[in-house]
């Protein structure tokens, strides 16, 4: 499954940032829209500029999709693996996703940081801010966590993870966020998101569509949540769902 997902997502960029690029273009495809120079030098100026011309242009707001989960939950994991992510492949011109890794943690002040107990232990508070500090870093996080997440071990494959969905982003700074006081203020930030939930969280994985959560949406979102996205947008019908005309897919820059 993970390596048809990955097959999947390497189709995607090309179809994104166009079909190949030329010899001369030493970056790889999810590199190729990142700057106008990269776009020239790569030969995919067109795509890159369709691209955020359809973004400009969609005539309803997209489907937000917010996931609470924790980093080593074996539901959580499921869900964005096997159901979030290669739905989001599907449907990211009409869906974004929000992230948020903290769950069941419990937060402790401590001076002018934080400390945090984890539902799964401290190797999960780990990968918790790892994920975390990738968000901030990178606009390509989510295929970085799809891709811990769908690993046997999230923890140890998160370089590895990282080096290939975003080379230029070096792992030393990752781990630095990790440490340092910027993680600390973000994780604190996914601790107020989660403890601020209306109503609160009860399990993991938590599902909202719109910043909502019912019983009857975390049950449609379990269920099948490409048929609960294709339903609630009040734009014209894309074809992923079943409406005509050319699909035209979101970039990165709007995972939440």
């Amino acid at each position: 499954m993970k390596a048809a997902l990955l097959l999947v997502l390497t189709v995607w960029l090309a179809v994104q940032y166009g079909e190949s690029a030329p010899s001369s273009c030493p970056h790889p495809p999810s590199m190729w829209c990142s700057s106008l120079d990269t776009a020239i030098q790569c030969g995919v100026l067109k795509q890159c500029l369709e691209s955020n011309f359809t973004r400009s242009h969609r005539t309803a707001d997209a489907v937000e999709v917010g996931l609470y989960f924790e980093s080593l939950c074996p539901g959580c994991r499921q869900f964005l693996s096997l159901v979030l992510f290669p739905t989001w492949l599907l449907l990211n011109e009409i869906m974004t996703v929000k992230l948020v890794p903290y769950g069941n943690a419990q937060e402790k002040p401590d001076g002018q940081r934080y400390t945090y107990e984890c539902q799964h232990g401290e190797p999960e508070c780990l990968g918790n801010m790892m994920e975390t500090c990738l968000m901030n870093m990178t606009q390509l996080a989510f295929p970085i966590i799809f891709c811990m997440e769908s690993s046997t071990d999230p923890i140890n494959s998160a370089e590895t993870c990282t080096n290939l969905y975003s080379p230029s982003l070096k792992w030393d700074d990752v781990m630095s966020c990790v440490k340092g006081d910027l993680g600390n203020q973000l994780m604190h930030q996914n601790a107020l998101d989660t403890e601020g939930l209306k109503p609160p969280h009860e399990y993991v994985p938590w599902i909202t569509i719109n910043g909502e959560h019912t019983d009857d949406l975390q049950d449609k979102a379990m269920n099948s949540l490409f048929t609960l996205v294709c339903g609630m947008y009040k734009g014209p019908k894309v074809p992923a769902c079943g409406g005509g005309g050319k699909t035209h897919y979101r970039s990165y820059s709007h995972i939440g």
